[in-house]
């Protein structure tokens, strides 16, 4: 949506409410697309609209008002929430870098910001797992498959299957090609996760090959039967990507939650431990493991060789999956 008014109007021109100029500006900023990255800024970002209403806020409702100062208490109130373990430091730093951001699709430039998210709360966010993965029981999983089939949901289950089985994002397997999958599978004993990949990978350039065990050959197989006619992934023909993550994967993520699974990407955590396990014959970190200090050598070949298959290029954001070495 274009500006509702003049730039140099009320929230730049974006309408009355803070709440709503917001996310406005971030949709032009993104030219109506990178519909999951404008929600994330536009949640966190009403965050900022509510402490800016509250009573230790500055009783704003206009982003002309907004300044350095305004953003530096707003930086110590979440500081002051860490410190007391209301809120994790990376929430914290996520929600200053969607201010940063919204504040720059409001402004057209970025002359008021927090110059550093870290610096500015005077702690680091440490990347590493603190929390064992949810969804590592293959009974919860199944559970979980069967809770969303009962409730008419096939395509969320199969993509739960992918997630688990494979390690892919949601969007991978939202997007995965499943024929060719399929036939990778039968032919090859292996395959090639490279529809919906994360940034820019994609063809024989970025290979991302996993080998197969029935759970896969079960994943895939169900998914096909998830498969709207006349389509190789889990989205119908007169569909977007955008319907699927409205009206399959938000109604789902309430039966994910109440089966004690916080969202799709724990499964993905859970295929990363399962791995490692299976390459080192030690629990992951997270789960007790003790493999970095009998065996240093092995515990980074098991992360290279996840690192590669969750497809990230470096090996120490494993620790976000796994752990940290213990």
């Amino acid at each position: 949506m274009a500006l509702v008014g003049r730039r140099d109007g009320r929230n730049f021109g974006y309408g009355r409410q803070l709440s709503y100029a917001g996310p406005q500006a971030l949709k032009d900023m993104f030219g109506g697309g990178h519909y999951g990255t404008v929600k994330a800024h536009s949640d966190r970002w009403q965050a900022f609209v509510k402490w800016c209403r509250s009573e230790q806020g500055p009783g704003i409702n206009d982003a002309r008002q907004i300044d350095r100062k305004v953003l530096a208490d707003y930086a110590a109130c979440l500081r002051e929430l860490v410190r007391h373990s209301d809120l994790a430091v990376s929430t914290a730093q996520n929600r200053l870098s969607s201010v940063n951001r919204t504040m720059a699709a409001l402004r057209g430039d970025q002359c008021v910001k927090v110059p550093s998210p870290s610096k500015a709360l005077g702690m680091q966010r440490t990347g590493v797992r603190q929390s064992v993965p949810q969804g590592q029981d293959r009974k919860q999983v199944t559970q979980i498959v069967d809770a969303l089939c009962r409730q008419h949901q096939q395509r969320a289950a199969a993509i739960v299957l992918l997630a688990r089985a494979t390690g892919m994002r949601l969007r991978e397997a939202i997007l995965a090609d499943l024929p060719r999958l399929s036939r990778e599978a039968k032919e090859l004993g292996r395959i090639n996760i490279q529809d919906g990949t994360k940034g820019g990978r994609a063809g024989a350039s970025a290979p991302r090959w996993i080998a197969v065990d029935d759970h896969i050959r079960g994943a895939l197989g169900f998914a096909r039967q998830a498969s709207p006619a006349d389509s190789r992934n889990l989205i119908a023909l007169h569909e977007s990507y955008l319907n699927v993550l409205q009206e399959v994967i938000r109604p789902a993520r309430d039966i994910l939650h109440a089966h004690n699974l916080k969202g799709f990407h724990e499964l993905r955590a859970a295929y990363a431990c399962e791995c490692y396990e299976q390459i080192t014959q030690h629990p992951a970190p997270i789960n007790g493991g003790k493999c970095c200090q009998v065996n240093r050598n092995l515990d980074r070949e098991a992360r290279r060789r996840i690192s590669y298959e969750l497809g990230h290029g470096r090996i120490d954001v494993l620790a976000a999956y796994i752990g940290g070495p213990s």
